[in-house]
């Protein structure tokens, strides 16, 4: 499923994975934080207990995933404070829940305590409001292209 992460002046996608953090996590949306960041980690808080199944401390850039201990949604995009290398490394064990193909530069724009809207592609208030709920403008790589193709044509399957 796609999702929209989006903060004032920029908009990124993730495709969440099926594990049941993913699953649980998507009966809470839409939800808004507060972005913090922690070196190049953005995270913000949930207040979402899931199932803590899966947990790992090996992440990459691109990675997202929720962290138990501090109940937060967490985008990886490089070292953070506890790396040894450009490789991020979380704080403590997190739980991958989908990945996003947005580059370091452009989750760099994203602010500290700028507030950060998580909802499901084509659903919630943002197209109620009208507009469309991504427009940064910027240009959509391959696979993002891929994936509103592959959900468009599943909507379509599903209506018809």
């Amino acid at each position: 499923m796609l999702i929209v992460f989006k903060a004032k002046n920029m908009g990124f996608y993730v495709k969440f994975n099926d594990s049941p953090a993913a699953q649980e996590i998507l009966l809470h949306l839409p939800l808004e934080g507060i972005g913090r960041r922690w070196g190049d980690e953005i995270y913000f808080e949930t207040n979402i207990s899931v199932p803590s199944d899966d947990q790992t401390l090996e992440v990459k850039v691109g990675d997202v995933a929720y962290w138990p201990e501090g109940k937060c949604l967490c985008v990886f995009f490089g070292p953070t404070p506890a790396s040894q290398a450009d490789k991020p490394v979380p704080a403590s064990p997190v739980i991958i829940i989908g990945s996003t193909m947005a580059t370091p530069g452009e989750l760099r724009e994203i602010k500290v305590d700028e507030p950060i809207r998580v909802f499901v592609m084509g659903k919630g208030q943002d197209y109620a409001e009208g507009g469309n709920p991504y427009d940064d403008y910027r240009k959509l790589s391959q696979q993002e292209i891929d994936i509103l193709v592959r959900q468009l044509l599943e909507e379509k399957r599903s209506t018809s």
